[in-house]
């Protein structure tokens, strides 16, 4: 991603602008009644930047306006997440009185109305996930590296993706950057970033002559005194994601009604596997539309840099760091010693193809560990490539924005990947040797 890395370069989110003033903010947030509302009640999703900062690895979040509608997921099946979710929702509705919280249904169900307070959900008919990308500002998971990838994958045929502040409260949690005893300083860091000082502000206005840009101090009022300056916003990291795509073997892309979407992206990895299928699969490997190699393994992953400290890594694969733009090829479980994982650029597609050797005539997809209604047969193309991190003439697309935690306020650099290769998977650990 270094075209990412170019000094003064502006990234706008292309998230369409509200057409409403300020007095439209959802006054019905501000209500302290214990209800459910219907998603579609909540005002369009408002538009982010990310712009350079003198370390270059990570970029400074900018909003337009300040944030409103705030998507909760947390891990499922833990009163912890419960209880911290909730003494979020009531930091958030006390302190920053025009956001408003949305919540999944069985979040919504699970906790009830009146402990959960005035939320936000899903309709109970003919809803779908898809509805989420054109409301939510921001995601905030409590949980693990799975809830992320829950997260994420509600985005997983959009292109842009709000940002995502992280909790770590899961069994290893490499993804999450923060602790939760931090989220008042981490809400604030995310909601305030784009708002300059007061004085800063007035200096702005009276350069650009511009009363609505992103530096507007009048809509973080509200909040007032809880700006850090201008300079210390939020850090993130884009994360690169998977573009996908799967024909039948005729070249046509396989339909919806398959459990295929006409393009998905994956945070982590696409998988095919044998499934329960007792025959390993026989897969035709082609590297940038040239033939590889074929395959003879339980299965192929091709996955992220993020991705490569997860399944890729429990198969031999490499460490790749997130902000090395590659795709990783790597087999499970090969009959052949000689295969190894391969690290390739990010501009090289590849495709798997199920070749007609296949004594079972059909093997499993899944896509960030969520596996597809129907299987692939004899003929069926996986076509992986890197989705593309562009920007036109001011606009930010691709990638997934994750929200990383400082090692002070308003400083930079990112030591959360070393510290997670040493103290969660303990990279090079002596054995024999405690410590």
């Amino acid at each position: 991603m270094s075209h990412l890395s170019k000094p003064s370069q502006l990234k706008t989110a292309s998230n369409p602008l509200p057409p409403s003033s300020e007095r439209a903010r959802a006054s019905y947030s501000t209500s302290s009644q214990a209800t459910s509302h219907s998603l579609n009640d909540l005002p369009s999703k408002r538009t982010f930047r990310l712009r350079d900062t003198p370390a270059k690895e990570l970029l400074c979040l900018e909003w337009s306006k300040p944030p409103r509608n705030f998507l909760l997921i947390k891990k499922d099946c833990s009163d912890a997440t419960t209880d911290a979710l909730l003494d979020f929702t009531r930091h958030v509705s006390s302190t920053y009185p025009d956001v408003n919280i949305v919540v999944e249904p069985r979040v919504s169900a699970g906790i009830g109305e009146e402990r959960l307070g005035r939320h936000f959900t899903l309709p109970e008919k003919n809803h779908s996930h898809l509805q989420y990308q054109d409301k939510v500002d921001l995601v905030v998971t409590f949980g693990g590296d799975g809830t992320i990838l829950h997260a994420a994958s509600l985005f997983a045929t959009s292109s842009h993706v709000p940002p995502i502040l992280s909790f770590s409260m899961g069994t290893l949690g490499f993804l999450s950057e923060w602790k939760f005893s931090e989220y008042k300083r981490a809400i604030r860091e995310v909601y305030m970033s784009g708002a300059a000082s007061e004085r800063h502000a007035v200096i702005e206005r009276e350069a650009s002559n511009d009363l609505d840009g992103p530096n507007d101090y009048t809509g973080w009022s509200s909040v007032r005194g809880k700006s850090m300056g201008p300079g210390r916003g939020a850090r993130v990291l884009v994360r690169q994601r998977l573009k996908i795509g799967v024909f039948d073997a005729n070249g046509n892309r396989l339909s919806s009604n398959g459990g295929f979407s006409d393009d998905m992206y994956a945070m982590n990895e696409v998988i095919i596997h044998r499934g329960r299928d007792p025959h390993l699969a026989i897969v035709n490997v082609y590297v940038g539309g040239r033939f590889l190699t074929e395959a003879v393994a339980d299965g192929m992953i091709v996955s992220t840099p993020t991705g490569s400290t997860a399944y890729s890594l429990s198969s031999g694969g490499s460490i790749v760091h997130p902000l090395v733009p590659s795709l990783l090829l790597t087999p499970i479980c090969p009959r052949s010693l000689s295969f190894r994982p391969l690290v390739l650029p990010s501009t090289t597609p590849i495709t798997l193809k199920l070749s007609d050797k296949n004594r079972g005539r059909e093997v499993d997809v899944s896509i960030d560990g969520i596996g597809r209604t129907q299987g692939i047969g004899v003929g069926t193309e996986v076509r992986v490539s890197a989705e593309e991190i562009t920007t036109d003439r001011g606009t930010f697309t691709g990638g997934i924005p994750c929200i990383m935690r400082t090692i002070s306020a308003g400083a930079d650099g990112d030591d959360g990947w070393v510290g997670g290769l040493n103290g969660l998977l303990k990279f090079n650990y002596p054995f024999g040797e405690e410590k």
